[in-house]
C-alpha cells in the first residue's frame, strides 16, 4: 500500500457530500466471543453455553424478546450469587475483552490509506451498531475511535436496580444507520421525517457495514438495497460456509477473514471499496464544479446519476 502522503488537494465545492461512514457490529466482528463471557459471566460462575441456552428457553417460554432477557437474567444471576452491577463494574469488564488481531491499528490504518488515496479532504467516521452492553463497549481500548456508539444500554441511576434502557434487536440496528445517513444522531430526534437525500450527511453510496453472520442480514440488506456496501467476516480458519452463503445470496459484496492487519484479505478488500466510492466522491466534485461554472445548467444533487 502507498505511504507517501500527497500535497493537500484544494477543498471540494461546498455542496459536496464527503464523509466515509465504517459501521460495524461487535460480538463475532471487532471480538471473537460475546463481550459478556470475557469477565460478567465468569464473575458469577456461569457456563456461557449454559447461560446463552436459558436465554433462549426462557425467551421461548414466555414470547419474550432474546436481548431483553439475556439483560435480565444477567441481573438476575447476578443478584443470587451477591455481585453487584453498576456502571462502573460494567465499563471496567471491558478492559478484559478480546479483540481480533490488528483491531487495535485498523482505524488508523483505514485513515492513512484514505489520506493517501483522496484527491479531495476526505473524512472518515466510524461508528459501532451492537446489541452488546455500551458500558463494557466503554472499557474497552477501541472505544474513542468511534465516532458515535449505538448500544443497549441499562438505566442505574433511575431505578434501584438496573433495567433496560435501551435494547438494540438486529432488526432495531437499521434505525442507526438511518440516522447516520441522515445526521440525526441524537437519539432524542426521531427519524421518521422525509429528508430529501441532498440534505443527508452521508449518502448510503458512502457507508460500508461489517458484520459476522445472521444477525447482521437486516441490516446488509438495507445496505445494498440502499447503495451501500456490506462486508461479512468470519474468525479465521472457521465459520467461512457460513459467510460464503451470504455472498451468494448477494447479502455482501465482500466476506474475509476477521483479520484487521493492513496485510490481510479484509484490509485490502475494504480498501477496494474504499477506492471506488473516493473515485465517486471525486466525480461527484467534478460534476459540481462544471455545474456551478454553467449558468442556467440543472443542479443535480451530488453524487446522482446523470442518467437518473
Amino acid at each position: 500500500m502507498p505511504k507517501a502522503k500527497p500535497a493537500k488537494p484544494a477543498s471540494p465545492p461546498s455542496r459536496l457530500r464527503n464523509a466515509i461512514a465504517l459501521i460495524y457490529d461487535f460480538d463475532g466482528t471487532l471480538s471473537p466471543r460475546p463481550m459478556q463471557e470475557y469477565s460478567f459471566l465468569p464473575e458469577i460462575g456461569e457456563d456461557p453455553a449454559e447461560f446463552w441456552a436459558e436465554v433462549n428457553a426462557f425467551a421461548k417460554k414466555h414470547e419474550a424478546d432474546n436481548l431483553i432477557t439475556y439483560m435480565h437474567l444477567m441481573y438476575k444471576k447476578a443478584r443470587d450469587k451477591g455481585v453487584r452491577i453498576d456502571r462502573a463494574g460494567l465499563v471496567k469488564q471491558g478492559a478484559s475483552v478480546e479483540l481480533f488481531q490488528g483491531v487495535k491499528e485498523w482505524f488508523a490504518a483505514i485513515g492513512d490509506y484514505v489520506k493517501v488515496r483522496a484527491e479531495t479532504p476526505v473524512v472518515i467516521k466510524h461508528y459501532l451498531v451492537s446489541s452488546g452492553l455500551k458500558e463494557i463497549i466503554e472499557g474497552t481500548p477501541i472505544f474513542g475511535e468511534f465516532a458515535n456508539v449505538f448500544a443497549s444500554e441499562y438505566f442505574f441511576e433511575a431505578y434501584d436496580t438496573p433495567f433496560p434502557k435501551r435494547v438494540i434487536t438486529d432488526t432495531g440496528k437499521t434505525q442507526y444507520l438511518f440516522r447516520i445517513n441522515k445526521g440525526v444522531e441524537d437519539l432524542g430526534r426521531s427519524i421518521n421525517s422525509h429528508m430529501p437525500e441532498a440534505e443527508r450527511a452521508i449518502p448510503f453510496s458512502q457507508m460500508i457495514y461489517f458484520g459476522d453472520g445472521d444477525t447482521d442480514v437486516p441490516s446488509m440488506a438495507v445496505m445494498r438495497k440502499n447503495g451501500g456496501y456490506a462486508v461479512a467476516v468470519h474468525p479465521p480458519g472457521a465459520g467461512e460456509a457460513k459467510c460464503a452463503d451470504l455472498y451468494k445470496a448477494s447479502r455482501v459484496d465482500f466476506f474475509a477473514p476477521a483479520d484487521y492487519r493492513r496485510s490481510s484479505q479484509l484490509f485490502k478488500r475494504t480498501c477496494l471499496i474504499l477506492d471506488r466510492i473516493l473515485a465517486d466522491i471525486r466525480l461527484a466534485e467534478e460534476r459540481l464544479r462544471i455545474e456551478m461554472s454553467l449558468p442556467g445548467v440543472p443542479k443535480r444533487s451530488p453524487g446522482s446519476d446523470p442518467a437518473s
